[in-house]
């Protein structure tokens, strides 16, 4: 099937979502078009938040106009990919087109949130689509084990480079720096040395 033909059905499958209860999220991957629910715990939009806030400031130092907004969907025409981050950095500009998509080729970063349930695309399909669009850096957080992994140097649709770090560390994530020691666990009280 032609990309045209799954981004219609996607936008379809988007619109139907908005009628149903819960989070749900389409996603154009290799299959073609993929309607899933997503149900985020409060420490995930609270990772999400300590993440966002943190690089605010950064990015207006290093990328003045530039934003780390949660969700849109990243498109690449190219690739027939259309993928929705937990979180991106683009310049604040694209959040105001036209469209459910942003051009990956806008986004310097992208931020998963691994949910309670596992990884899953984050670690395959994700993971292979982000090095692919050209996306240079994509952080993923897993409070389920309390660790990140910083994939970067995206380079014949891989990414050459995975820097793993734990709970508590001073994460590099390109030319920012992303905190973790107020980062919490799912399932664990108060902070992540718990």
């Amino acid at each position: 099937m032609d990309y045209a033909k799954m981004r219609a059905i996607a936008e379809h499958l988007d619109a139907f979502a908005e009628g149903l209860e819960g989070s749900w999220r389409v996603e154009i991957g290799p299959s073609g078009p993929v309607l899933a629910m997503r149900r985020a715990p409060a420490r995930h939009h609270g990772t999400l938040l300590r993440i966002r806030e943190q690089l605010g400031p950064q990015l207006a130092d290093t990328h003045p106009g530039y934003a780390c907004a949660n969700g849109p969907y990243v498109e690449d025409l190219a690739l027939a990919r259309m993928r929705r981050p937990d979180a991106v950095v683009v310049p604040r500009h694209v959040l105001d087109e036209e469209g459910l998509a942003v051009d990956a080729t806008a986004v310097l970063g992208v931020v998963e949130v691994t949910p309670p349930s596992g990884p899953g695309g984050d670690l395959v399909d994700k993971l292979a689509d982000y090095p692919a669009m050209g996306i240079p850096h994509y952080l993923i957080v897993d409070p389920r084990t309390g660790t990140v992994e910083v994939h970067s140097e995206p380079c014949k649709g891989r990414y050459t480079r995975k820097d793993p770090y734990i709970y508590g560390d001073k994460v590099p994530f390109g030319p920012w720096t992303v905190d973790t020691a107020d980062f919490r666990r799912y399932g664990k009280a108060g902070n992540s040395a718990n």
